[in-house]
């Protein structure tokens, strides 16, 4: 049974689910675009991503918030399959996090041992078969950002299902106006996809439902703004805001009781 007041801040959790998401998911590709071209992952970019217990980072903060999102939910398949597949990429991003680490501390010290004119035949021997364990950490590395890659398209997929029932939540559309952006990062091709499957042919629901979340939180001219481009829908939206302003009307509520 959810806890009341998960079930009370429902929309909310929503909201910064698909907010993290998209944050993570845009973050993740960028990364795997410079794998790509260098053959090398970062373990400070792991190591902020996931934070750790007493300083959770964003992947840490998207699978608790997914837990208490998706969980209960009774027999929401897709909830279930979203909840597994978050949490996978944070267990995943762990293994590349370690793997990095091995890259970055383990192996250079490894060549150097290697290199050494001093070593014994058995040391040599014993340094050469340590160091070919070290080096399939680069095939390791390969295997889990595809498989990453492979859970964040179908995560983009499954939220294009999920979301429509969703589609009248304020808080949601105000993520979507004032950060276009990110979302387009996120879901790229699939954008107009989303948008089509929660709101229809129609964008001006988009604009007005972020206008009323715009309005309950005092942001009257960046209400005024998207109602202007509920007047005449069209994405993205036209009357956007400075990235500062954006922000800052897109400021975070807190659930009432902390995630632990």
């Amino acid at each position: 049974m959810a806890k009341p007041w998960v079930i009370a801040k429902r929309p909310l959790f929503v909201r910064d689910v698909v907010r993290d998401f998209c944050l993570a998911a845009a973050r993740l590709e960028s990364h795997f675009h410079d794998y790509d071209r260098t053959g090398a992952v970062s373990f400070s970019f792991f190591d902020d991503i996931l934070g750790r217990q007493n300083s959770k980072g964003l992947l840490w903060r998207l699978k608790d918030s997914a837990h208490l999102l998706f969980r209960d939910e009774g027999s929401e398949v897709l909830g279930e399959y979203l909840d597994w597949a978050l949490g996978y990429i944070f267990h995943e991003c762990i293994k590349l996090k370690e793997d990095a680490y091995q890259q970055m501390n383990y192996k250079p010290r490894f060549e150097n041992l290697q290199q050494r004119q001093d070593l014994s035949p058995e040391e040599q021997h014993l340094g050469g078969e340590l160091f070919a364990v070290i080096s399939q950490t680069s095939e390791s590395i390969r295997r889990e950002v595809q498989r990453v890659r492979f859970i964040l398209f179908h995560c983009k997929r499954m939220f294009i299902r999920y979301l429509p029932r969703h589609a009248d939540n304020p808080l949601l559309a105000r993520l979507f106006y004032l950060q276009w952006q990110l979302l387009e990062q996120a879901f790229r091709s699939y954008t107009e996809e989303l948008l089509q499957a929660m709101y229809g042919s129609d964008l001006s629901r988009l604009y007005l439902l972020a206008a009323e979340s715009l309005e309950a939180g005092g942001w009257e001219q960046e209400a005024a703004a998207a109602r202007m481009d509920a007047a005449h829908p069209q994405w993205p939206p036209r009357h956007t805001l400075d990235e500062g302003r954006a922000l800052a009307a897109q400021r975070r509520e807190q659930p009432s009781n902390p995630i632990t």
